[in-house]
C-alpha cells in the first residue's frame, strides 16, 4: 500500500520529505482527512483534487477540478499553522514513512481525543484581517454534524438574492441544503447544478466491466438527481432550476464549490453531500468580493466549466432502475429491500 512506498522512498533518498498519517475516526468509514490545499512558501494552492495521474493528466484521461493559485503571506501562515498545530502535534499523528507505525488500535484514545479538538479547531486569521469592505479570502474548517463550515454553505444559499449556481461531483444533497435550495427557489433565485453525468463519476465500471459493489455509487447519484429533478419539475420548465450535466468523452468529473450572486465564491473540497456534512474534516476557502473586484476571473471560470455541460429538460431524460445493467440493478433491488438504502446516502 501507500505507506509501504513511502518508507521505500525515505530509506532510498537521503533528504526527508515526512509523510503523515491523520486519523480523523478509527474507521475511515465515518470519517477521513479530507482537507484541501498546497502551501508553498507565501502561496496557496487550492484545489479539491487529489495528487495522481488522473488529476494531473499525465496519460490519456484527465479528472476534472478546481485550482486557484493565491499569493498571500497571511492565509499561507495561517493555513501551515494549523497543520503544524492542529494535526502534526497530535498524539494521534504518526509517520507513515517509517518502519512500524502504531496500530489503530493502540491509537484509540488519541484519535478521540484529536476528533474532539478538532471540532472546535478554526483557522488563525488575525494577521490577516482588512476592514469591511475589502476583497478578502477566508479559511473555513469543519468536522462533525452542524460544523462551521456546513452552516457557512447553509447561509450562502440562504443569502443568495438574485443567483445561486453549485457544483458536486456526487449528487446527494443533504437535508439543511436540499431545505435552503427550497427557500431560495421560493424568493426568486435562479439556481443552477452542475453535476457529472454518472459515465463521468469517478465509481463508474462500463457495464462490459465484472460487477463490483462500489460500481453501484454513480447509479444512486442519478437516482437521488432524478427525484430531485422530479419534484422540482415545473422549476426547470420555468427556467429558475437548471440542472447540468457534465461529460467530456471518457473523462471524469471532480468539480466542487459555490458561486453566490455577483459577491460569494467558495472554493472546497467539500461534495456538499451528509459524508461531509457530518463524518470528515473538510476545509474551504471563502472569497468575498464585495467591490466586484473580481468578476472577471469568476465568469471566466463558469464558463470553462458549462463548456461541457447539457441541460436536464425533462426529470424523464435520466435513466430508471430497469434500464441499468442487471447487475447493479440486482443489487440496487437488494439495497432497496433491506431497507439501507437511507444509510447508504448517509455516508457515501
Amino acid at each position: 500500500g501507500n505507506s509501504a512506498w513511502y518508507q521505500a522512498m525515505t530509506e532510498s533518498h537521503s533528504t526527508e520529505v515526512p509523510v503523515y498519517g491523520v486519523p480523523v475516526q478509527t474507521r475511515e468509514l465515518f470519517g477521513v482527512l479530507h482537507l484541501k490545499g498546497f502551501v508553498i512558501d507565501d502561496s496557496v494552492l487550492y484545489s479539491g483534487a487529489s495528487l495522481n495521474n488522473v488529476y494531473l493528466h499525465k496519460f490519456d484521461k484527465y479528472r476534472y477540478d478546481r485550482y486557484h493559485l493565491i499569493h498571500n503571506k497571511a492565509l499561507a501562515d495561517s493555513m501551515q499553522h494549523l497543520v503544524e498545530h492542529g494535526l502534526v502535534a497530535a498524539k494521534a499523528v504518526h509517520r507513515l514513512d517509517l518502519p512500524n507505525p502504531p496500530t489503530t488500535r493502540s491509537l484509540r484514545n488519541d484519535i478521540g481525543d484529536l476528533r474532539s479538538r478538532l471540532k472546535h479547531a478554526v483557522y488563525d486569521t488575525s494577521a490577516g484581517q482588512l476592514p469591511n469592505g475589502n476583497l478578502t479570502v477566508s479559511p473555513l474548517l469543519g468536522v462533525c454534524k452542524n460544523n462551521p463550515l456546513s452552516r457557512v454553505i447553509c447561509e450562502l444559499i440562504a443569502s443568495a438574492q438574485h443567483q445561486l449556481t453549485i457544483c458536486t461531483p456526487y449528487f446527494n444533497l443533504p437535508l439543511p441544503v436540499t431545505r435552503e435550495i427550497n427557500r431560495a427557489l421560493a424568493r426568486g433565485v435562479k439556481i443552477d447544478i452542475i453535476v457529472g453525468d454518472k459515465t463521468a463519476n469517478d465509481f463508474y465500471i462500463p457495464p462490459s466491466e465484472p460487477f463490483k459493489v462500489i460500481a453501484a455509487l454513480p447509479y444512486l447519484y442519478e437516482i437521488s438527481l432524478r427525484r430531485f429533478a422530479k419534484r422540482h419539475q415545473r422549476m426547470i420548465d420555468s427556467g429558475q432550476l437548471n440542472l447540468h450535466l457534465w461529460r467530456d468523452g471518457d473523462n471524469t468529473y471532480h468539480l466542487k464549490g459555490m458561486w453566490v450572486d455577483q459577491r460569494y465564491t467558495l472554493l472546497t473540497g467539500n461534495n456538499i453531500n451528509p459524508r461531509a456534512f457530518r463524518l470528515d474534516l473538510e476545509n474551504a476557502l471563502l472569497i468575498d468580493d464585495p467591490k466586484g473586484e473580481w468578476v472577471g476571473p469568476r465568469r471566466t471560470e463558469l464558463a470553462e466549466i458549462f463548456q461541457h455541460t447539457s441541460r436536464i429538460e425533462r426529470y424523464q431524460q435520466l435513466e430508471t432502475l430497469v434500464e441499468y445493467p442487471a447487475a447493479v440493478g440486482k443489487f440496487l433491488r437488494r439495497v432497496s429491500r433491506v431497507r439501507i438504502e437511507r444509510l447508504l446516502y448517509r455516508i457515501l
